[in-house]
């Protein structure tokens, strides 16, 4: 999608109810009424996030799970800059963390969803994130809590942290451990191995690897619309399910906490979605979902 000047309230999709965040290191587009596209655009710094973005981004996120007419959400880098690389994002913004350390200011601290208000994220409504070229660092940290990751063949992904002296924090460590195991988690972080497209799907890591030549950006939308063809009440539940179980609460306490815990199955049978989705089978029909009140 190309770069876009930051748009109005006015220029938004209608239906929306909320008036959004208008941020100055982040672009907001929307490919279809229901997808929120939102693209780091420091692409003369490889996307890398200083505090400004990170806060920014936590606020866009949290928007976004409140504004009942957006269903899915892609997170992309703008790019290339003038040096002709690419990035998805490349980490944090370690100049402006130098100066701040050789400064008085307080030291920089991450939103509570940690880096780019993503990697700690626990959030209602899934996003996508759609990689061209170096993911590395917060980066890397930011994708492995999206809940879906699509890349294009030439993309890179690593955790260089150890190398200049300071350690993956926000998150990225008990991930890691749970997405690939300790052997292939304690590679990429103690040797900083550098991992291709290829190995990060084979890995488990990216859900795909596009062919040369496609938009990552479009294939994501594509991945979303069929987000956005399923009921919205049912993914922000089955959402938390996955969740509660990856997030170390177990299977038998997750499984609970979704029948049980409010906004879960009961909030689901009082909802239209479900009654529409049965229906609509029993008619042999598409389903014509409503925006979810959960």
């Amino acid at each position: 999608m190309p770069s876009q000047p930051p748009p109005s309230w006015n220029s938004y999709p209608q239906h929306l109810t909320l008036p959004p965040p208008i941020p100055s290191t982040l672009l907001l587009y929307f490919p279809t009424p229901q997808i929120l596209l939102v693209t780091i655009n420091r692409p003369e710094q490889m996307n890398c996030l200083n505090d400004k973005a990170h806060h920014e981004m936590e606020r866009v996120w949290d928007w976004y799970d409140r504004e009942g007419g957006l269903r899915c959400a892609i997170v992309a880098g703008a790019g290339p800059g003038g040096n002709g690389k690419r990035a998805f994002c490349a980490g944090q913004d370690l100049k402006e963390w130098s100066t701040n350390k050789d400064s008085t200011n307080p030291p920089l601290k991450h939103p509570p969803g940690g880096f780019g208000g993503l990697s700690r994220r626990t959030g209602k409504k899934p996003i996508i994130a759609a990689v061209d070229g170096s993911c590395m660092g917060g980066g890397f940290e930011m994708i492995c809590n999206t809940d879906l990751t699509i890349c294009t063949p030439s993309s890179s992904f690593s955790l260089p942290e150890l190398s200049v002296g300071v350690v993956p924090f926000a998150g990225v460590l008990p991930r890691l451990l749970y997405n690939v195991g300790l052997a292939r988690a304690s590679e990429l972080v103690l040797t900083g191995r550098v991992l291709s497209a290829k190995d990060a799907n084979e890995w488990g890591i990216v859900n795909k690897v596009i062919d040369e030549g496609d938009d990552v950006v479009e294939e994501a939308v594509k991945m979303a619309q069929k987000v956005c063809e399923m009921s919205p009440d049912g993914v922000i539940v089955a959402r938390r399910g996955l969740r509660m179980g990856w997030g170390g609460l177990g299977v038998e306490a997750a499984t609970r906490e979704v029948e049980e815990g409010a906004g879960g199955r009961e909030g689901l049978e009082r909802g239209v979605n479900i009654k529409e989705g049965l229906r609509a089978f029993v008619e042999k029909r598409k389903p014509r979902w409503v925006d979810s009140k959960l």
